[in-house]
Formats: structure tokens, C-alpha cells, sequence
């Protein structure tokens, strides 16, 4: 939901073409600067736009009564050589949007946002699960393709204020719209594994539709503060129960972020950062507390080249891996054209999660995603994972991967 900063607000609307950025605050997935990408103009192989007289009315509507939303379909194959299946799928419907209801027009708009889906895994396990259990690899490919069937992802008010500078959310949150969020984050839009997306796998993030409160501002021109308290213990398959577990479990996640830009209107391209998190003990799930430390560094560069360099530690709390760094680019020749992205990853186990003695990992990932048509794109993509921590007969393995996305 909101990803790495709620403060968009005053982004040019141009920007909704250049590496998925848009003009809400937030990360690429976050609800309104997805529909804001969406209805940019794309460069694409088949120039006609069958659903144009529907996209006009969507536009339409948004005009007259402040209602915004879309709707998509993205698919997901992976194939490597696994233990026992080496391939696996899943398919995602959502339906999401956003209701401006107070001060519409201006800058310090309030609206409702919404985000309901359907996760339906093809096979057994889907592409969350196969990296793990199939491949013996740390780390997650596509995790949102899964199969939690249906589920709530974002139930929420959004307040915009201080003339768009500054924003407060709360309500069933997604982590990952407003913590240690870049350009190239999404796992629907960008890099398969999530080794290059939200905290570099190092970060024990609480799962979709968390109960609680975030809040962003700019300082001044250059600097600008993130943080949010969420409950730990979220289901996004049943979020109402967050209620009982926000209040009477007490343990909760917590994070804040200080970062500099080189203006708010290139925030999150020009982005560096360091964010400290913090998670308590989930006692039903036994998994113990724990804290830790992430950077980034993203510079947008020629109009073109977006490179990074992305690092974190982490200390329990049931992570992935306990060290990470991430470093890489990302390729648009033309805003809104198709995107080239490569990384390389070096990360270590988390022992408490895990066990001792495990040996490090190194992953290299490039995928290419193109626009077919102004509402269908593919992206291709291809893995290098050396040393995978938990396969005791594979020195290496390459994953194979291809993406659809269909928005209506």
C-alpha cells in the first residue's frame, strides 16, 4: 500500500510515465500512483487502444464524482530445477481504487482507498513458495502469488496536507507503500525476486491489511521524515480480526525513515534513505522480536538509467536474511516505453530463522518488460542463484520466469 513515502502529492503528472512513479505519495504499488501509472500513456508495440471509450469513462467518472479505480489480472510462471516439481504458477485479480471525499480538487484532499484481490495458485506450491521449498534458495519469488484466494489489501483513509507536502494513512495498511520503498520495487511491475524489492529481504515485514497509522512529510526541501505503527499479527484473509489483535495482543511493527531528495517533485527517483524498523514478538506464531537497519541509494539519471545500491541488516524477527546488499539498474529509453532492469544480490541467512552454519548466497537477476499493447504488458525474466543456502546438491541453479499484467 503505501510504500516509502506518502508524500507524492505534488509530483508532476509526468512522472507517471518514468519508471512507474506517479503523482500520489507512496511506492509504485501503492493504490493511487498504480491507477495514476495506469491511465499514463505507454509506448507500445500495438499503438490502437481497444478499451479507450472505457478508460474516457473511468476519467469520467473520476471528474464528476472523485471516484478513481481499475481493475487488473497478472500472471506469474517460474520454472528451475527443483526437488520435486520444477515449475510453478499463479494468477492475481484485484480490483482497487481510491474516493476523494473531503476538499476534492485541492492539494489536502481526504479519500477512502480500497484494494480486494483474488491470489489463486495454479500449482502446488505457487511462485511464493517455490524458491524455498522447491529450489532450497532463502528468499521468495513473486511473494504476492500466492494462494490465499480472497483478501483484502488496503481498507483505508488517506489525509493529504501542508499543501499536498504532507500525508496521514490509517486504517488496514500495506507495509510495503511506505517503507524502504524505490522506483523498481514492484514485484508486478519490476524484479521477480525479492532480493530487489522492499527491504532487500532483511526487513520482517507484518502481511497485507495491518491495522494502524502512517505518516509522511516533507522538512523543508530536501529532507523528509516517514513512520508507521502497524499491527504485527495482521491476516489479510480475515483483516477485521486486526481490531482484536491491534488492541489486545500489543505487538506491533514499527518503522521510520529519514531521507534526502533532490526535490519533493523527483523524491522517489532521487531518493537516499535509511530506515530502522523494529517488530515484537508474535507469540502465536512464535516467532521471536527483533529490529534492524536498511539504506538506499537511487539516483535517476539522462532520463534513462535509474541505478541503485540498496543494503540491510537485521537482528531475529524471523527474516529471510540477516544481511543484504543489492546493487543494480534499471533502463527505460522512453518514459513510459519498456523497462530493462538488472541486480546482484549478496546476502546472508538469518541463523534464528534458519539455523547456524548456513553459507551465503549470491543472486544475479535481468528481466524486460514490454508493452504489447496500452493495457497489456509482458516481462521476461532470467535467474542466476549461486550457493543456494538450504540445497545440499546444487552449487547453482538458473530460474526462468515470464509475467503478464492485463488492466482494464
Amino acid at each position: 500500500m503505501l510504500s516509502s513515502i506518502f508524500l507524492y502529492a505534488a509530483m508532476l503528472p509526468a512522472w507517471a510515465a518514468e519508471f512507474d512513479v506517479s503523482p500520489g505519495f507512496g511506492g509504485p504499488d501503492n493504490t493511487e500512483n498504480t491507477i495514476a501509472a495506469d491511465r499514463a500513456p505507454a509506448v507500445s508495440i500495438i499503438k490502437r487502444d481497444p478499451l479507450e471509450a472505457w478508460n474516457n469513462w473511468k476519467k469520467e467518472v473520476t471528474e464528476k464524482i472523485g471516484i478513481a479505480f481499475s481493475l487488473d489480472y497478472s500472471a506469474v510462471g517460474v520454472s528451475g530445477d527443483g526437488t520435486t516439481r520444477d515449475n510453478a504458477s499463479s494468477g492475481i485479480a484485484r480490483f482497487y481504487g481510491s474516493w476523494d471525499l473531503v476538499n476534492r480538487g485541492s492539494k489536502n484532499t481526504g479519500a477512502f482507498v480500497w484494494k480486494i484481490e483474488h491470489r489463486d495458485g495454479y500449482t502446488v506450491p505457487p511462485p511464493s513458495g517455490f524458491a524455498l521449498s522447491e529450489l532450497g534458495y532463502v528468499g521468495l519469488q513473486e511473494p504476492p502469488f500466492s494462494n490465499q484466494r480472497f483478501r483484502t489489501t488496503n481498507l483505508y483513509w488517506r489525509q493529504r496536507f501542508n499543501e499536498g507536502r504532507s500525508t496521514i494513512v490509517a486504517g488496514f495498511l500495506d507495509a510495503t507503500d511506505y517503507v524502504d520503498v524505490y522506483a523498481l520495487a514492484s514485484p508486478w511491475l519490476h524484479f521477480f525476486n525479492f532480493a530487489f524489492s522492499t527491504g532487500s529481504a532483511t526487513i520482517a515485514l507484518p502481511n497485507d491489511a495491518t491495522l494502524g497509522l502512517a505518516g509522511a512529510t516533507m522538512l523543508g526541501e530536501n529532507y523528509y521524515l516517514i513512520g508507521g505503527l502497524t499491527d504485527a499479527n495482521a491476516d489479510p484473509t480475515d483483516p477485521f480480526e486486526g481490531f482484536d489483535t491491534f488492541f489486545d495482543d500489543n505487538q506491533y511493527f514499527k518503522s521510520v525513515e529519514f531521507g534526502w531528495t533532490t526535490s519533493h517533485e523527483r523524491l522517489v527517483l532521487d531518493n537516499y534513505h535509511v530506515t530502522i524498523w523494529h517488530k515484537d514478538q508474535q507469540d502465536k506464531l512464535a516467532v521471536p522480536s527483533g529490529q534492524g537497519v536498511n539504506v538506499s541509494f537511487t539516483r535517476y539519471l539522462d532520463q534513462r538509467w535509474l541505478p541503485f545500491v540498496r543494503a540491510g541488516w537485521a537482528e531475529d524477527a524471523g527474516t529471510l536474511l540477516e544481511k543484504s546488499l543489492s546493487v543494480g539498474i534499471g533502463y527505460q529509453p522512453t518514459p513510459g516505453g519498456n523497462l530493462l532492469g538488472f541486480g546482484l544480490n549478496w546476502g546472508e541467512p538469518n541463523e534464528t530463522t534458519f539455523g547456524p552454519g548456513l553459507d551465503e548466497q549470491f543472486t544475479a537477476e535481468l528481466f524486460y518488460r514490454i508493452n504489447l499493447g496500452q493495457n497489456f504488458a509482458v516481462t521476461a525474466d532470467l535467474q542466476y542463484l549461486k550457493d543456494p543456502a538450504l540445497n545440499a546438491t546444487e552449487d547453482s541453479l538458473w530460474v526462468f520466469g515470464l509475467r503478464g499484467r492485463l488492466v482494464l
